[in-house]
């Protein structure tokens, strides 16, 4: 951790919290915003879980799926984010755990077939390179790996870390998703408690611009989270055991200032 831009961060991130507040008061859209900082946490730490390799998993290099931090993780938390917000009506508690569900359940079909094309299509066995033995399993790693690579495939702790990650961004998509729907459909004209002084519309068309305007938020939050965690991670990453796990920290400082400031701009959208 650099101590001086983590105190900035943190500074920087009561600075935004407490314009917040100042603006709109101790309503709705003010926890709304500490509901969508949360979100990006939940985003940025489940991004550390999920396993990349990138091009060197490709080539049966390293181990992980052969993609980007951000094209992965983002994946997972779309998918997550397109469930909970089909269930957003059933109540936050529910639509969360839908989301983070939706996720979960996007990594796991993706690492099983990852697993199959790794297996049967490219003839190598799934191999750790940063532990001896699998966390989880106590599977030994040495004796699989290939000369000259860092592990390939992707062993069982990688599996359960991206399918964690899965769920926590997912989760973590669809409670932004959720907390900014509240807010636009408090805000916006013919819903519940209109603000004065803006257009007069029926009901019915203004939820399809509240539904709108929050899930464009929610997956450009999604995106901003994913790619500051890239950053952090700097290439691959395994999962939870590998050593680059212990940067998450910073990862989540940058994402909470990120988060409170996208945040911020798209509650004060409907708020000024």
């Amino acid at each position: 951790m650099d101590i001086p831009s983590t105190i900035a961060g943190i500074i920087l991130l009561l600075v935004i919290v407490g314009a917040t507040y100042f603006l709109v008061g101790p309503t709705m859209m003010f926890y709304a915003l500490i509901g969508v900082i949360v979100g990006g946490l939940l985003i940025a730490f489940g991004v550390h879980f999920v396993p990349v390799g990138g091009a060197p998993a490709a080539m049966g290099q390293a181990p992980g799926i052969a993609t980007g931090v951000a094209m992965l993780a983002a994946g997972a938390g779309l998918a997550g984010l397109f469930g909970g917000a089909w269930a957003a009506e059933q109540g936050l508690v529910v639509a969360v755990i839908t989301g983070a569900v939706g996720g979960g359940l996007m990594m796991a079909i993706t690492c099983m077939f990852v697993t199959f094309i790794y297996v049967f299509g490219m003839g190598i066995p799934c191999a750790s390179g940063k532990v001896a033995k699998d966390p989880i399993t106590g599977d030994t790693q040495t004796e699989f790996k290939s000369q000259g690579t860092e592990g390939h495939g992707l062993p069982f702790v990688s599996y359960v870390g991206g399918v964690i990650g899965g769920l926590l961004g997912g989760g973590g998509g669809t409670l932004i998703y959720i907390m900014l729907l509240d807010v636009y459909k408090e805000a916006l004209p013919g819903m519940m408690k209109p603000l004065p002084g803006m257009m007069q519309v029926l009901p019915a068309q203004v939820l399809p611009i509240a539904v709108s305007l929050a899930g464009i938020f929610a997956v450009g939050m999604f995106l901003v989270n994913a790619v500051l965690t890239a950053y952090n991670i700097t290439g691959t990453i395994e999962g939870p055991h590998d050593p680059k796990f212990k940067r998450f920290p910073r990862a989540l400082v940058a994402s909470a200032v990120a988060s409170a400031l996208c945040g911020m701009v798209a509650i004060l959208i409907v708020a000024m």
